[in-house]
């Protein structure tokens, strides 16, 4: 299983890998192998201690003992004189805060290959329409494509967690879309989804009216899960020309 994760991320020599968390080192050789240089974030003291000793003749592998919600991503990606290739198998509880708080600084990212829970996966490359599909998915789509790789069951981690894991490629875009530019875009889609069971008309009420909202092709009486992000993207710039 780790020789299949490591070839899909398909390190090449010479790109600015950065492994996050990685504990006791399931991957690291194999990604500093394929890279030639491996930069690694850490949080866990006696986990930073193991990989400071065990990698202490290898000049191009650089620990970083940090907190990856807090790191400078920028500032490492000025560094390496490259945009960053991130890796990490992720805990549950901070991968949608990480994911959110690096891709504050996506001009700096390449792209991202993380192993998360099953179901977030699932979430975030979700199909309008489907039960998955919600407010991760939408948030995500102006700053990433993404592409589920492979699927890791319990049977591959010592001790086996109770939940499914998948890897998920997150390929940063240039450029943030026309249609995901207005400043409203994040709190319309957080008003949308905040209920799902109510209709637009209801839960955008705050900031368009159902005949607004028809005027934009869209019905109002649909609920935010069959919408699509760039729908999402002409209500919230519907929704900033309403406040102005």
């Amino acid at each position: 299983m780790i020789a299949r994760i490591v070839a899909a991320i398909d390190l090449k020599a010479g790109d600015a890998a950065v492994e996050i968390g990685p504990g006791q080192g399931a991957l690291t050789q194999r990604l500093l192998d394929a890279a030639g240089r491996l930069e690694v974030v850490e949080i866990d003291r006696d986990l930073a201690a193991l990989l400071r000793h065990r990698y202490a003749d290898q000049p191009r592998f650089v620990l970083h003992e940090a907190d990856a919600l807090q790191v400078d991503w920028r500032a490492m990606a000025a560094a390496r004189g490259a945009r960053l290739r991130l890796i990490g198998n992720l805990p549950y509880n901070i991968s949608t805060p990480l994911l959110f708080r690096v891709l504050q600084a996506a001009d700096a990212i390449l792209d991202m290959h993380f192993m998360l829970q099953r179901e977030v996966v699932d979430r975030i490359v979700a199909a309008p329409g489907t039960a998955a599909y919600g407010r991760l998915t939408v948030m995500l789509a102006p700053r990433v494509t993404a592409q589920r790789l492979l699927d890791v069951g319990p049977g591959a981690f010592r001790p086996a967690p109770k939940v499914a894991s998948s890897v998920v490629r997150l390929a940063v875009l240039d450029a943030l879309p026309d249609w995901a530019r207005a400043p409203l875009y994040g709190a319309v889609v957080t008003a949308a989804f905040g209920q799902r069971r109510k209709t637009l008309r209801n839960s955008l009420s705050r900031y368009l009216s159902a005949p607004q909202i028809g005027a934009l092709g869209i019905d109002p009486g649909a609920r935010a899960e069959t919408l699509t992000p760039v729908q999402f993207g002409a209500l919230a710039q519907a929704a900033a020309a309403v406040l102005h």
